[in-house]
């Protein structure tokens, strides 16, 4: 995403901040707007498709953040040629840059892409937690109010 070492001033910084989080947020904000578009029973959302296509973006949204984060605090990214990086890239930068965001990744990557998006998890309480904790992850990226 960033070659380490391009993003050195502070103004380069809050620029890469302020393009990927619009990016991120504009996942996120499609994510929600997909889950509205299935309704509630109970404390269960009724249509499984919805939630597990709101559920997928949003990861991706996270992602991105994480990607602009990780790389504005000199991680290098795998040169293997795969621009898909692991569940263990993440986690392992992160618990090495910031352990308390290790809980909130663990959260969304076991609600929103293991269970929401994949195992067909419908209970609002539970995804409404792990949007929840996507927001948190983005808003690692925020840029400062003057950037804005």
């Amino acid at each position: 995403m960033y070659p380490q070492g391009r993003i050195v001033t502070v103004e380069d910084q809050e620029k890469a901040k302020q393009q990927q989080y619009a990016r991120a947020m504009r996942y996120f904000d499609n994510a929600k707007k997909t889950l509205s578009e299935t309704d509630i029973e109970g404390v269960f959302y009724k249509d499984e498709k919805y939630v597990s296509s709101a559920c997928g973006i949003a990861y991706k949204g996270i992602l991105v953040a994480l990607d602009c984060w990780l790389s504005l605090k000199g991680v290098e990214f795998p040169k293997d040629g795969k621009k898909r990086k692991s569940i263990s890239f993440y986690m392992d930068n992160l618990s090495k840059l910031n352990k308390k965001m290790v809980d909130y990744m663990n959260s969304v990557y076991n609600v929103l892409h293991l269970d929401g998006y994949y195992g067909g998890l419908t209970d609002t309480r539970i995804i409404k937690a792990g949007f929840s904790n996507a927001k948190e992850l983005i808003n690692l990226i925020k840029p400062s109010r003057e950037a804005l």
